[in-house]
């Protein structure tokens, strides 16, 4: 039986972890609390499901070749987790986005005969299924001389409205920073680069209701990787985030200390996100919320001729919540994958074949989780 090393027991590996552990696989959790790493598996009694505290020398003695590491730490220590796959010849995953870093490894790690997945959570990943399968729906109709719209929303939002439109699972500060990073798109035929995506928000409807919507970093290299053909003319090419109608509002003042020059901007940032972390963290009681939404069309003479839409809205709280069980009961799906043997070797995101993401939708559906084909 294969082992398999799962680093971290943070929120959003919870649901994977316990679902692999039922299965009784030979599972070790690495947690640099041990008591985390206890409380996520403490619902099996099995020789083969253990805790360990997170230590990298202990960890490298123990990984053996063809093992499976999943890497749920900080996405700065996905490389170094990465090399050590490579040198103890075990596969990697994770649902963190592809490096350049860890592409780079490619030839190597089809030298060994590996598996490197990363981009298989929810956004990236369960995104990247929809659009796979979405690609294939449209190609199959074999039409000529197409525009296309790809539009990709994704949001973690309260279940509940609350007058900040949004509140945290876990320290701010990534959000935070994360709105100061660049957003490339293409609309009406041409790429376009925004500097504070934050400051292109538009109202987008969504099953009656309107949320507010942002692109999110880079969309180009994702025509690439979703095989759309060259025939296709792109309209309209984005990935972006979701959040509630009035969010903007809310966040002004947020938006104001991300646009200022003053040297002790990054300060400010620390402090805010320790204030919101007070005000706004989700208890164990309530209900979080994922809505994602992916949509492709192709439109011709200035008409759409043909539309096909995925989307998810799920609910959660406590240890499953929806963001932690779209994102690791995915993961845990990709695992399962690696140990039979049905993936190709080499660096790679999100699988394209049908297939196998059938087999994805088989586990989130056997885990309550709804996918609505439009």
């Amino acid at each position: 039986m294969t082992n398999i090393h799962w680093l971290g027991a943070g929120l959003s590996s919870i649901p994977g972890i316990r679902r692999i552990a039922s299965n009784d696989q030979n599972i070790t959790v690495w947690n640099r609390t041990l008591e985390k790493a206890k409380k996520s598996i403490n619902h099996v009694d099995s020789s083969n499901v253990i805790a360990k505290k997170l230590d990298f020398e202990l960890l490298e003695n123990e990984i053996q070749k063809g093992d499976v590491v999943v890497s749920q730490l900080s996405a700065n220590m996905h490389i170094d987790v990465a090399n050590l796959c490579l040198k103890k010849n075990a596969h990697f995953l994770s649902s963190s986005y592809l490096s350049e870093e860890i592409k780079s490894l490619d030839n190597e790690v089809k030298s060994k005969n590996l598996v490197f997945m990363s981009e298989v959570g929810l956004d990236p990943g369960i995104d990247h299924l929809f659009t796979h399968l979405l690609v294939d729906d449209l190609n199959q109709q074999h039409l000529s001389d197409i525009s296309v719209i790809y539009k990709s929303y994704c949001g973690g939002i309260p279940a509940e409205q609350n007058e900040f439109k949004y509140k945290f699972s876990w320290s701010p500060i990534g959000v935070l920073k994360a709105l100061k990073n660049p957003a490339e798109f293409i609309s009406e035929y041409k790429e376009q680069r925004i500097l504070k995506p934050y400051e292109s928000i538009s109202n987008y409807k969504i099953s009656n209701e309107i949320f507010e919507a942002y692109p999110n970093r880079n969309s180009l290299p994702y025509i690439t990787e979703y095989l759309f053909p060259k025939s296709w003319k792109i309209k309209e090419f984005v990935r972006g985030t979701l959040r509630l109608q009035g969010w903007s509002k809310a966040w002004s003042e947020i938006f104001t200390i991300l646009n200022s020059n003053e040297d002790n901007v990054e300060d400010k940032i620390i402090k805010k996100s320790d204030e919101l972390w007070s005000k706004f963290k989700y208890e164990s009681s309530e209900y979080d919320r994922v809505v994602l939404w992916v949509n492709l069309e192709a439109e011709k003479d200035g008409e759409i001729i043909w539309s096909g839409t995925y989307h998810i809205d799920e609910k959660g709280f406590g240890e499953n919540t929806a963001m932690a069980k779209l994102v690791s009961i995915t993961l845990s799906a990709a695992l399962d994958l690696v140990v039979e043997g049905q993936i190709n070797p080499g660096v790679q995101a999100a699988p394209s074949d049908r297939d196998i993401i059938n087999y994805f939708f088989k586990i989130l559906s056997e885990n309550s989780i709804k996918i609505n084909r439009i």
